[in-house]
Parts: C-alpha cells; sequence; structure tokens
C-alpha cells in the first residue's frame, strides 16, 4: 500500500494514543552519556550540551510514494504523524531558539542513512539523531512500540536544562500540534539563567 500524502491528515479519522504511563518516570532524570550519529555528520552527547534543548522523539518518518512499513499503519495509535510533527518543529525552529532552546533535535530509531535523506528532503535547520541501537532508548526507558519487527520510539518531546529532563509531553496528539505546544511552554517556563 503506497502511503498518502504526508502532510495532510485528518487527525479526527487517526486513533489517538492513550497516556499509558510509558514517560511518567523520565521528569527529573538525567540524561545518558551516549553518543549519537547526527544527520549533519556529527555524533552528539545530549548529557554534554549546555543550556535548554528541546528533543522530540517519534517512530519513523515515511517517505513519499513509498510502501508503508504495515498496512494498517495510520490505524496503530500514535504512529501516524511523524513528518507533520517534524515539519511543525522546522517551521517553529526560528521561534523555538527565541523562546530558549539552545538547541532542537529529532529522535527516531531509523538509520542515520535513512534521517539523513528525510532531513535533506525536508530542509530541517536541525539535526535529527539516530537511536538505531536503541542504547538511548534504552538507558532512558523511553516508551516504545513494536511494529513489523522493529522497536520504535512513542511519539514524545523532552525539555532537557543541563542534561536533566524538566519537562515531558507525552502522549503527543494531534502530532502537528506538538511543536506548538513545545514552544508555549518555553515561553511560559523561560530556563534559568
Amino acid at each position: 500500500m503506497s502511503q498518502k500524502n504526508l502532510l495532510e491528515v485528518d487527525w479526527s479519522q487517526i486513533p489517538a494514543p492513550d497516556d499509558d504511563g510509558g514517560a511518567a518516570h523520565l521528569k527529573g532524570l538525567m540524561v545518558p552519556a551516549i553518543s549519537l550519529l547526527a544527520t549533519d555528520d556529527t555524533s552528539v552527547n545530549l548529557a554534554a550540551l549546555p543550556g535548554r534543548t528541546v528533543v522530540f522523539a517519534y517512530p519513523r518518518t515515511g517517505e513519499p510514494g513509498k510502501i508503508s512499513l504495515v498496512d494498517d499503519w495510520d490505524m496503530i495509535p500514535g504512529a501516524r504523524g511523524c513528518t507533520p510533527q517534524t515539519c511543525a518543529f522546522r517551521d517553529l525552529f526560528a521561534e523555538l531558539k527565541a523562546a530558549g532552546a539552545a538547541h532542537v533535535f529529532g529522535l527516531s530509531t531509523q538509520s542515520n542513512a535513512y534521517q539523513t535523506e528525510m532531513a535533506s528532503r525536508l530542509h530541517l535547520p536541525f539535526p535529527v539523531l539516530s537511536d538505531e541501537k536503541l542504547a538511548f532508548t534504552r538507558a532512558l526507558n523511553l516508551p516504545t512500540m513494536e511494529v513489523a519487527g522493529l522497536t520504535l520510539i512513542k511519539r514524545l518531546a523532552l525539555i532537557v536544562d543541563d542534561a536533566k529532563i524538566t519537562h515531558v509531553f507525552y502522549p503527543v496528539f494531534p502530532p502537528d500540534r506538538n511543536a506548538g505546544d513545545v514552544l508555549d511552554w518555553l515561553k511560559a517556563n523561560p530556563a534559568k539563567a
């Protein structure tokens, strides 16, 4: 089955994810000192970054015209919407930075090669991090789902201040509003100077 338009989604037809408590433990944790390959050909250790960092995670982005991972992808709660979520962060990138985000990253378990193609195609102004080996995901016990034999991160966003997770957005629905919700939170909760 070929994927429909990746950006135009009627969210009323897509099942929303439930809050399964899978991210309840994250607030207050320190991020692990694990280097992740980024789409800008660097390795990023989130634990080493000073200031405020926004990390939004998603199951996997699709490719226009390519076959879906599974036929019922859209009906898996929380699966559909990775491209709209990513594009919303792209579109609000300057505002997120102005609101105090020193760094913004996407995160998925897809390979760096896959992510690099997507980042180029979508003209992303921020790097996307690959946790293909699941080291970061397992170290934080991020909420995941198993689809077609793959372990995918459930959609969430983290606010990290000097390596400590200070806020978690989970579950995220609809995905295209996540960046706006993060921006509103940043404006209402300025980073400590």
